[in-house]
């Protein structure tokens, strides 16, 4: 059974969130503070971390930061407030997606169980092709390491997953609704500034000049495509 961290000091709502989840057969547990859900994540085994944004003390932006040092399973993080800005703030620091309040408990189930079922999948894939070099970029798919002139990279799981999804399918363009879905797994769910985001977070990782890429290029108006030569 897959288990789920349920970090949200309103009680009404991690146990909403709890019980919605075990109906669909996931194990879950809930801290109500930073502090007990960092020493929960790190003393426990869990697939998925469910992350209020507004928490006494240690608040979720610092929370997700720790939490990505250590932990590559999905970080969905679920709050309030509807700015763009919080929402970068959520992704630079390691969050796979935004979840706004009030939400639909089923939307949640959803979500929760495409970052799972794509995470597993992505995790345990053997592929023939499982290293990826191109001009300085090394990309070992079954270790999800990146390499950028021999100098190892940290990358979050969806960023990994975007940069792997790219430089698999080199020269061809991808809209942002067709990476949201490819990668996110649920389509028109979730807010396309999630893909800008993220490539903007690979760029700052991989490209020498990451105003002028040489890997990843912005096709305006259409999306975006990974250049590899022949």
């Amino acid at each position: 059974m897959q288990k789920i961290l349920i970090i949200e000091d309103e009680l009404s709502i991690a146990e909403l969130e709890r019980d919605y989840l075990e109906v669909n057969g996931f194990s879950s547990d809930i801290a109500t503070t930073g502090e007990e859900g960092l020493q929960m994540a790190e003393s426990n085994t869990y697939h998925l971390i469910l992350l209020d944004l507004m928490l006494p003390g240690v608040d979720g932006f610092e929370l997700c930061e720790q939490l990505r040092k250590t932990f590559d399973i999905p970080i969905l993080m679920i709050t309030a407030r509807k700015e763009d800005i919080d929402k970068i703030r959520g992704f630079d620091r390691g969050a796979d997606d935004y979840i706004v309040k009030p939400f639909n408990p089923n939307e949640l189930v959803a979500r929760v169980k495409a970052h799972l079922n794509r995470y597993e999948r992505l995790v345990t894939r053997n592929s023939e092709s499982n290293t990826i070099h191109v001009e300085g970029l090394f990309i070992d798919r079954d270790s999800r390491r990146v390499f950028v002139n021999d100098v190892e990279k940290t990358f979050t799981v969806k960023e990994f997953d975007l940069l792997v999804f790219l430089a698999t399918n080199p020269n061809k363009v991808f809209s942002k609704n067709h990476l949201f879905e490819r990668i996110w797994g649920i389509d028109s769910m979730g807010d396309l500034t999630t893909v800008t985001v993220h490539i903007r977070k690979i760029r700052e990782k991989i490209e020498p000049i990451p105003s002028n890429p040489k890997y990843i290029e912005t096709i305006w108006g259409v999306g975006y495509r990974f250049i590899k030569s022949n």
